[in-house]
């Protein structure tokens, strides 16, 4: 019998807060200070008027929203990489990854995935392994669904390697609105796929660059769900 079925004589109220966090996704830890700060801003319009509380409440809500963390289970397929985060595959094409990474100035295939502020913004993991470098620059604020956005915004890169010994670059560009990057790992970390490693205020962009000979599975236009929508496939490396 399922797990959740209230057992006779069980607090019906528990049972209805037992659900609602299986059912509401949890918040990321970034987002606290600004839905604390929207409550207060509400109780105090609230004492003004009651139709600036309605206001401030709905707003609250959104916040909370934005900052959203869903739990995702990633595939259980090898040799994968999967999507950094929600959001349209905006641009399938051959790009040099960022100079602060240190890496050959060579073209490899580079997937982009345009959040709206609607969407999901946490970033994930995008397979198992370990993370080797994290370089931040500063930059621009230009619309993240340009292709300069790559070149000219603010951005986080991320360097992994992946169990397979595959080398992977995720990096998160700032968008429009987004004034703040924020990624929660260090050089050294051992990584999980589809763990949250990071998030981008408001409005953004993810690149994944992937190592040649990467079989790409997704198309232009495509929705991704990040943690669990598959990328693509990695090649197989020559044993020994």
């Amino acid at each position: 019998m399922s797990g959740t079925r209230p057992e006779p004589g069980a607090n019906p109220v528990a049972h209805a807060l037992q659900l609602a966090r299986e059912t509401l996704p949890p918040m990321h830890p970034a987002g606290r200070p600004f839905v604390a700060g929207g409550v207060a801003a509400t109780l105090l319009a609230r004492r003004f008027s009651k139709r600036l509380g309605l206001v401030g409440a709905l707003a609250t809500v959104a916040t909370a929203a934005f900052f959203r963390e869903p739990k995702r289970v990633p595939p259980p397929r090898d040799g994968v990489a999967l999507a950094s985060a929600d959001g349209i595959v905006s641009l399938i094409e051959e790009a040099v990854p960022p100079a602060e990474l240190g890496l050959p100035a060579e073209p490899r295939m580079r997937v982009s995935v345009f959040l709206s502020v609607f969407d999901v913004h946490v970033q994930r993991v995008p397979a198992n392994g370990v993370i080797e470098r994290v370089a931040y620059r500063p930059g621009k604020f230009l619309s993240a669904d340009l292709d300069k956005a790559s070149d000219d915004n603010e951005r986080n890169s991320v360097l992994m390697r992946t169990e397979d010994g595959h080398e992977l670059v995720v990096v998160q560009i700032a968008g429009l609105v987004a004034r703040r990057i924020l990624c929660e790992i260090r050089e050294g970390d051992k990584v999980g796929a589809a763990s949250t490693y990071g998030i981008i205020r408001f409005g953004s962009r993810v690149d994944l660059y992937l190592p040649p000979g990467s079989t790409v599975l997704v198309s232009k236009g495509q929705r991704t769900v990040g943690g669990e929508t598959v990328i693509a496939e990695l090649p197989a490396l020559p044993k020994g």
